[in-house]
């Protein structure tokens, strides 16, 4: 797999619905990385399959930044976080400008398992414009883009992430089926950690 495709880790949010900063809740018993913060499983899934990997953090969000450090990413400061997911996904984009393509995690996502992020990036390497896994027909995260889009994701802002990019270029994704329910899961708010 080409070591030019960077894993881009979105963990600038506010947690809104959830009424803390969800990165930093632990996962509950029962559950995969039990223990660990939310953010923190996502980051070392992430690193595992791609090691020079970005976390995008919100300003004055040190413990979560340091935290993100150590699980092996760099992290980059989102100055204009809160105008939504799409700024955030173009200052890591523009982080990594030399790349042949950007995989796109999202830091509450801690179910997402290393080998789907694998394939992901390995569609792109073998020449996927897009791709994405999808579980039992269903499209989830996280998103891979081929260097081709640079221009287009470094130009996101909003809230609306690259759902309307993905919309344009709907006949460009190439879908990888794989077997982890955890590429549609994840955690908005408290109840989100007991659903199973």
């Amino acid at each position: 797999m080409a070591a030019s495709i960077r894993g881009i880790l979105l963990a600038a949010g506010y947690s809104k619905r959830f009424g803390a900063n969800k990165l930093l809740q632990a996962l509950p018993a029962g559950t995969p990385d039990a223990g660990t913060p939310i953010g923190l499983a996502a980051a070392r899934h992430l690193v595992e399959a791609l090691p020079e990997s970005i976390a995008v953090v919100r300003p004055r969000a040190q413990r979560l930044g340091q935290m993100l450090r150590d699980a092996g990413c760099t992290t980059v400061v989102c100055r204009n976080a809160g105008e939504g997911m799409g700024t955030s996904l173009s200052a890591g984009v523009r982080a990594a400008p030399d790349a042949d393509g950007w995989v796109i995690t999202l830091a509450d996502m801690p179910f997402l398992r290393p080998e789907t992020i694998r394939v992901i990036a390995r569609a792109l390497s073998e020449g996927a414009a897009i791709a994405a896994p999808a579980y039992r027909g269903e499209r989830g995260h996280p998103v891979g883009f081929a260097r081709g889009f640079y221009e287009e994701l470094c130009s996101l802002k909003g809230d609306a992430g690259a759902r309307d990019l993905l919309k344009r270029h709907a006949g460009s994704i190439a879908l990888c089926e794989v077997d982890d329910p955890g590429v549609l899961r994840d955690i908005d708010q408290p109840s989100d950690l007991s659903a199973t």
